[in-house]
């Protein structure tokens, strides 16, 4: 990444979170800024309130992050926000189906990732008997041998993992047949019996998903951690342990810090080098 693309770079941010304070989309923002002014890009980016105000891009920009989001991702079928959701994402489909030589890139995180599991039928979307939550180790498949998004980063590497719901039991067929890569999956739990849910999945050539949070920054995850309703809701769901291990995961450089500085730049490296070869 050292050329300036041709043409402005356009992202929209596609915010799922329903008017719930987070932390995630200035994650993304923030994360956008630092991109556009070490490779001197001429990008913008706009956020689109999904859920709560039914705001839904057009297809005029060139890179769509969909964040995660709190609830249910099955109860939303139907409804109104998710037609014009899913409606977009056809649309995105059919234009990189097409001749056109401009594609379209997406990144899908969390609440987004189990949606479009749900579309593509996966697997089994289900209620976790417990919460995931912390800065957990993400194992990679062999199918992410020589996944771009995954350059220079560990097996296992470090997320944030933080979620009700998951998706297991991959469709194997349905994989092969829509040509999808499942790329990593959760860590494994040898004292229970339990599917280990997947983690990452390359839908195509300009489509990826995740579903822990590649976003999340140290500075935003401390902040919340020691808000004293946080920490008491932290400490009742998982022990004091489980607070404390997570303060000090924060202070690695090889986990959090890593990820976030590596992974979704992987995902803009691609996505803006193929403007540049237009």
């Amino acid at each position: 990444m050292t050329q300036t693309p041709k043409l402005p770079v356009k992202v929209a941010i596609l915010d799922l979170y329903n008017g719930i304070e987070n932390g995630a989309i200035n994650s993304f923002m923030h994360i956008l800024d630092h991109y556009k002014t070490k490779h001197g890009l001429n990008l913008s980016y706009e956020v689109f309130d999904v859920r709560k105000k039914v705001e839904v891009p057009d297809t005029n920009f060139d890179i769509y992050i969909s964040s995660g989001g709190p609830g249910d991702p099955i109860e939303s079928e139907g409804s109104e926000w998710e037609k014009k959701y899913f409606g977009l994402i056809d649309k995105l489909e059919d234009h990189n189906l097409s001749n056109t030589a401009q594609k379209k890139h997406g990144l899908f995180v969390c609440h987004s990732f189990q949606l479009m599991c749900r579309k593509y039928q996966l697997g089994d979307i289900n209620m976790r008997n417990s919460a995931s939550f912390g800065v957990l180790p993400v194992h990679q498949t062999h199918a992410a041998v020589n996944e771009p998004v995954f350059e220079h980063m560990d097996d296992p590497f470090y997320a944030l993992d933080s979620r009700l719901w998951q998706v297991i039991n991959p469709n194997e067929k349905k994989f092969t047949d829509l040509g999808m890569q499942l790329l990593a999956i959760e860590k494994e739990r040898p004292h229970v019996d339990f599917p280990r849910a997947m983690m990452a999945i390359r839908f195509s050539d300009y489509f990826f998903s995740t579903q822990f949070h590649p976003e999340a920054n140290v500075t935003n995850i401390r902040t919340t951690l020691l808000k004293e309703e946080k920490k008491q809701e932290v400490v009742r769901e998982h022990g004091l342990d489980k607070y404390n291990e997570m303060l000090e995961c924060l202070d690695d450089p090889d986990k959090i810090t890593h990820t976030n500085k590596t992974m979704i730049p992987n995902f803009l490296n691609q996505a803006v080098l193929s403007l540049e070869e237009i």
